[in-house]
């Protein structure tokens, strides 16, 4: 009967996590949406952005910005690392941390020392153990951030930049490839390399008006704060892609626990009634 009674419990307070499981896999699904649109309209901008920052960087304009500089010494580098501030999202996280490692791994096989700019919670918890100088960090930014919200810890890296404390600026975050699929994707932000496929014969430029400096000043750094703006909202709706995915296995995984489980509790409730049977008959046979 003791056994019985604990399969039971253990029926009921499975049945009690696949409500949960399932609970918030429908409000992740319902977040996904969301992150998906924000993820959407904040790509044209930094794609646009980008082309005229291609544009800019094979031009020679009479002001040369330090973001457009190539360093020749590259010693120390800094990476922005971008993660979720919750789990319960498979191996999100830890294969976007398992990519920063073994980058930094690869830099310092170079001799090359990082520095590092946390987003997420996640993330922030992990340097903690890991270790390394951890410049700045931003937590608890929510499921809708705002640029602003933003600003503050990407001036940081910038400032360090500009005054030669690093050599070079990365970012990595989690790529929102399909609902299924989500990978790591390293990118560098400073200096910043011309993308373009093709590069033409001459060279060319813009007409500044007014002077070159106070536009460069003004689009580069838009241009690293859209980047970085479009690596937040696609972490984010990578994360509720992921959190979607797991809660619906951990539900469907639930369901067969408890199938399992009351077959078992059938099985054992059988052989204790038979048991119970066996020993009335055999009490009135001894009458």
């Amino acid at each position: 009967m003791s056994n019985t009674k604990e399969l039971r419990h253990q029926i009921r307070s499975i049945s009690n996590t696949k409500k949960i499981t399932s609970a918030m896999e429908m409000v992740a699904a319902s977040k996904m949406r969301k992150a998906q649109e924000r993820m959407m309209m904040a790509r044209p901008y930094a794609d646009h952005i980008q082309q005229v920052i291609d544009h800019i960087s094979t031009a020679h304009p009479e002001y040369h910005h330090p973001f457009l500089e190539k360093r020749t010494t590259f010693k120390k580098t800094g990476l922005i690392v971008i993660t979720s501030d919750r789990g319960l999202c498979g191996g999100l996280n830890v294969n976007l941390l398992k990519t920063a490692v073994a980058t930094i791994n690869q830099w310092q096989k170079q001799a090359v020392t990082t520095e590092f700019c946390v987003v997420g919670n996640k993330g922030e918890t992990f340097f903690r153990r890991y270790g390394g100088n951890v410049l700045a960090s931003l937590t608890q930014i929510g499921d809708a951030p705002r640029l602003i919200d933003l600003v503050g810890t990407i001036k940081v890296m910038l400032d360090h930049f500009i005054e030669k404390k690093i050599d070079g600026l990365f970012i990595i975050h989690n790529k929102f490839v399909s609902t299924m699929t989500q990978r790591p994707d390293v990118l560098q932000l400073l200096p910043i390399i011309s993308r373009q496929e093709t590069k033409s014969d001459h060279y060319w430029d813009y007409i500044y008006e007014p002077e070159a400096k106070t536009l460069l000043d003004l689009i580069l750094q838009r241009y690293i704060e859209a980047q970085v703006y479009r690596g937040v909202v696609e972490n984010i709706a990578c994360f509720q892609a992921a959190q979607m995915v797991a809660m619906k296995n951990a539900t469907e995984n639930a369901g067969q626990l408890i199938d399992e489980l009351r077959l078992v509790y059938n099985k054992a409730r059988q052989a204790g009634i038979t048991q119970e049977l066996a020993e009335i008959v055999s009490g009135a046979a001894a009458v």
